[in-house]
């Protein structure tokens, strides 16, 4: 197969979360185990990083790996969903894997493929372990794709386990309240492994801390040791100084990620460092400094607070749940425009009421959907943001809203696109 006959198979031949929703879930580890089994077990040949948590864990997954690369380490990064190009998911110092090694792995595990049926995901998780056990990786940052406790990408033995929040996401897979989430998050911690929390939280502290304990091994919750002040923006960079206890450990780091919601995140990235230095690793305060200034650069992350365009202002976020949605409006409330545009898309398994409920009533909206089948119609979301005071017009497709909203915007308003991962995407 060619690369693109490659990626049609791994896309339309097995499941596929982000087409189908929860019909693509294994719920065990079976299936990863056996590919990995079949494949002289990669994931056992190179150090890793485990992050989870309901938002932020992309982002922190790419700082962590930029200050990684900086500091010398040949750094693999496993991250999802991809919003352009399939290899974005798998990298090594930035450089996405290969399209001769996608379409190779792909054919020579065919046979186990149809054999096994494994989701589009499980085979995505085998490829990247595989490759960066390949290419003898110092360490490979791997984001949990969802939940935790049975996310494929938990056959890991890592350095140290990261979970940056929890809140209410995917509450139809992994429970309907923030504890019963917790309970799978934790499924990443393992013995004797150092875990960091990033946000402490009255509802579900106790279980971390209860899961930590009975596996021995040590927890921080980064906010109740560290702090940031002095926050501000400078050009295209977000200014803060991170302390420990009274002691300032980076004054005035410049990161490139500038959502406000990056304040929370950089907590547990620097808590990961400073545990991770306690554990041998060789990480100077410039390669801190250096990694966070250029964590899009080094890394190709997109879609987090993205400017798209100047005049009219054109900004995108991946925010798609009610957490991520209220972070999304907190940057809005901080930056300077006229009138705001909303060009919006939502997937039909997310709490659509909720999250329009949050929006303000003197926007303009572009309601718009998602080429892809979880897609929420255009015309459902429409009349569900009607019935809360949200008015604007429908449109059948991302890049028709966003012509829209362009025509109708002046040079000193504010357009921004979101609702959904895909949405961004489809901007992009």
């Amino acid at each position: 197969m060619t690369y693109s006959q490659t990626l049609d198979y791994l896309y339309n031949r097995l499941p596929m979360f982000t087409r189908i929703g929860a019909a693509a879930m294994k719920k065990d580890l079976h299936n990863t185990l056996v590919l990995c089994q079949a494949l002289d077990e990669p994931q056992n040949k190179f150090k890793s990083i485990h992050i989870g948590g309901t938002n932020g864990k992309g982002s922190s997954s790419h700082m962590l790996a930029a200050i990684l690369q900086k500091a010398g380490y040949k750094t693999g990064l496993y991250t999802s969903p991809h919003l352009k190009d399939f290899r974005e998911r798998i990298r090594i110092n930035g450089t996405m894997i290969p399209t001769s090694y996608v379409v190779d792995f792909t054919a020579e595990q065919q046979s186990l493929i149809e054999s096994i049926q494994p989701s589009f995901f499980e085979v995505t998780v085998a490829m990247a372990f595989s490759w960066f056990a390949q290419e003898k990786v110092d360490i490979a940052v791997i984001e949990v794709g969802l939940g935790g406790r049975l996310d494929s990408t938990n056959i890991i033995q890592p350095e140290l386990s990261l979970i940056t929040n929890i809140s209410l996401d995917h509450t139809n897979l992994l429970g309907h309240t923030v504890q019963e989430i917790a309970l799978e998050k934790a499924g990443i911690i393992k013995k004797d492994t150092p875990v960091v929390i990033g946000e402490s939280q009255l509802e579900t502290d106790d279980i971390f801390t209860a899961k930590a304990v009975s596996l021995s091994s040590e927890i921080v919750f980064a906010d109740k040791v560290l702090s940031v002040t002095d926050s501000y923006k400078d050009g295209p960079l977000l200014v803060t100084s991170v302390f420990l206890g009274p002691d300032c450990l980076f004054k005035d780091l410049r990161l490139q990620l500038t959502g406000t919601y990056q304040l929370k995140n950089i907590l547990g990235v620097i808590q990961s460092v400073l545990t991770l230095r306690d554990n041998g690793y060789d990480i100077p305060d410039t390669a801190v400094r250096e990694g966070l200034a250029a964590t899009t650069d080094l890394t190709g992350l997109q879609g987090r607070w993205q400017t798209l365009q100047e005049n009219p202002l054109i900004i995108c976020d991946t925010g798609h749940n009610l957490a991520g949605i209220k972070e999304v409006l907190e940057n809005i409330s901080h930056t300077p425009y006229k009138k705001l545009h909303f060009v919006i898309g939502m997937l039909s398994d997310k709490d659509v009421t909720s999250v329009l409920r949050l929006l303000p009533t003197d926007a303009l909206y572009y309601f718009c959907q998602p080429d892809l089948e979880r897609a929420l119609p255009a015309a459902e979301l429409k009349k569900s943001a009607n019935e809360l005071g949200l008015y604007g017009e429908m449109y059948q497709t991302v890049e028709l809203a966003i012509i829209g909203a362009k025509a109708n915007a002046d040079t000193d308003d504010l357009i921004f696109i979101g609702g959904s991962t895909f949405v961004v995407a489809e901007a992009l």
